[in-house]
């Protein structure tokens, strides 16, 4: 347990830090949530390596430290907004914006990751809801989409507030690159904020195009 929070300390200060994540609610609560928490027992070894850690089982991934949370400090979360980590996987983000004080949903449509991320929130004594469920519309003040998408997720955007903000990684491999949308007057625009990679969420995977 020591180990780990030595660990813990040392991504704080040698990963997200060099990231340009200088907020202190988020510094604070990446140093709290015990990561190791949101990994089967025999990877948690890798859970403060500066890399993404696949889920065993399911077909989602714990993303890198630090992308996760410089896409958090950029949502600019307030205390008691309401927020939806979308294919979040074994929801670290989701735990992460809950510590900060914020009202926590995790949308997981793998069966197998929400059972991992319902074990990891208990352990971690975070309250997030949990559920495969898509939620009501314009429910959301922020959504942190834990995964890259191939094609710019408008479908999420009707679970938007007026003034609700969408970050998301759009593009694969070197193309990709954080983009952070935001509703206004009922309509979404968006903006690119950093580069940044992460593992492909399949729904939102191009289609294939047919070839005559």
């Amino acid at each position: 347990m020591e180990s780990f929070v030595a660990l813990r300390r040392m991504m704080v200060d040698c990963q997200l830090r060099t990231y340009d994540v200088t907020d202190r609610s988020v510094l604070a609560a990446a140093d709290i949530v015990p990561r190791e928490a949101f990994l089967p027992t025999g990877l948690s070894h890798l859970a403060y390596l500066d890399q993404t850690v696949a889920l065993p089982g399911t077909g989602r991934a714990l993303v890198t430290p630090m992308v996760v949370a410089r896409m958090i400090q950029v949502l600019d979360l307030q205390p008691g907004e309401t927020v939806l980590e979308y294919g979040g996987g074994s929801g670290y983000g989701a735990a992460l914006m809950a510590q900060m004080g914020a009202v926590a949903t995790l949308w997981e449509t793998d069966a197998a990751a929400l059972e991992l991320a319902k074990a990891a929130f208990a352990a971690a004594g975070v309250a997030v809801m949990a559920t495969t469920d898509r939620p009501q519309d314009s429910q959301f003040d922020a959504v942190l989409v834990a995964g890259a998408c191939e094609v710019t997720p408008e479908d999420l955007f009707p679970l938007l507030r007026e003034g609700g903000r969408l970050i998301v990684v759009e593009g694969l491999g070197r193309a990709a690159r954080v983009n952070l949308y935001q509703k206004n007057g009922g309509s979404v625009s968006g903006r690119p904020v950093f580069d940044a990679a992460a593992p492909a969420l399949a729904e939102f995977r191009k289609k294939p195009a047919f070839v005559f």
